[in-house]
């Protein structure tokens, strides 16, 4: 038992030098490699239709369509720099654990914290341009560090289980729907999610290493427990979404210039939260990356109840 975990233990160190080596060899800078002086335009789309759904509300024209994209590529922003801050007091909390111990997981999750705190400035620095370029008016619903605190009073698995998820889909949203979009999309929203691809796809095996390291260490009835915590992380991120649709869409009503009846008015709120739903927690579902490495934790009947959990918000992207 003792030499298997002796070679495990090699295997991860490994794992973890590989990621800081990857980590410096694409290592970006916000200004010199992603903004580069420039400011976003109206005259493109932000996000993808197959991520936005806009076409979905077919009494919208072309104008109205790229419009509430571009709100919406203003909220990808919003809230990316949120999570990311929960994700970045995570890992450097993780990385005290290993401070007496692998020198080389230290390094890496040391780079690891070093892009996230790099990841919400260029959030933050992209959400500043738009607001520059949209409408006055734009709400933000939730404020960043109660929404940490309220996420890191969860366990410690469950927070990189949510962690995971969201560094997989990340790299789906750019690799399936923005790196080949069909449609015009702002060359400077095209670069944000290449760069932060970059760095996410180191960030994504970290995850996955740290989350079984903490997992080895419990017992059944605290992964048990963590399920419960994993399913609450679930119901707070939609409960973000549920009040930042409802923001977007008034605000959308009241700067696209066109008179929208309450019917529409509630269409185009309803698209919204299938829009950031399929976002934020139908596309990460739908990964088989993650879906491995959670079944590979839990019991059959845990994994029927994180099923349940998200089986709502399937439905609901689904209609």
């Amino acid at each position: 038992m003792c030499h298997r975990q002796n070679m495990n233990s090699e295997m991860d160190s490994a794992r973890y030098r590989k990621c800081l080596h990857n980590a410096q060899k694409v290592t970006w800078d916000i200004d010199a490699d992603v903004i580069r002086f420039r400011q976003l335009d109206t005259a493109s789309k932000y996000l993808p239709d197959s991520l936005s759904l806009v076409t979905q509300l077919p009494f919208l024209n072309e104008g109205h369509q790229r419009l509430l994209s571009q709100v919406q590529g203003r909220t990808y922003a919003y809230l990316f720099g949120l999570i990311e801050r929960c994700i970045n007091a995570k890992v450097l909390e993780l990385s005290r654990e290993h401070c007496l111990g692998d020198q080389s997981a230290v390094a890496a999750l040391l780079k690891f914290v070093e892009e996230e705190l790099k990841h919400q400035e260029l959030f933050r620095r992209v959400e500043k341009l738009a607001d520059l370029a949209l409408p006055p008016g734009y709400r933000m619903t939730t404020d960043p560090n109660s929404a940490a605190a309220a996420m890191m009073a969860k366990s410690t698995w469950a927070v990189l289980a949510l962690i995971c998820f969201v560094e997989t889909f990340t790299q789906a949203h750019y690799l399936h729907s923005i790196r080949n979009a069909s449609e015009l999309l702002s060359p400077l929203f095209k670069d944000v999610f290449y760069y932060h691809w970059l760095e996410e796809v180191q960030h994504a095996t970290i995850d996955e290493l740290e989350w079984q390291r903490v997992h080895d260490e419990m017992t059944p009835a605290a992964i048990d427990a963590a399920v419960t915590d994993l399913i609450a992380l679930v119901s707070i991120v939609d409960g973000i979404l549920q009040a930042q649709a409802s923001a977007d869409g008034e605000y959308f009503c009241s700067c696209a210039g066109v008179y929208l009846n309450r019917e529409r008015a509630n269409a185009v709120k309803a698209c919204l939260l299938k829009a950031y739903r399929l976002q934020y927690l139908v596309s990460g579902a739908r990964i088989e990356r993650f879906q491995r490495a959670l079944a590979s934790k839990v019991t059959a009947g845990q994994m029927r109840r994180v099923a349940i959990a998200f089986a709502p918000h399937l439905a609901y992207v689904a209609s």
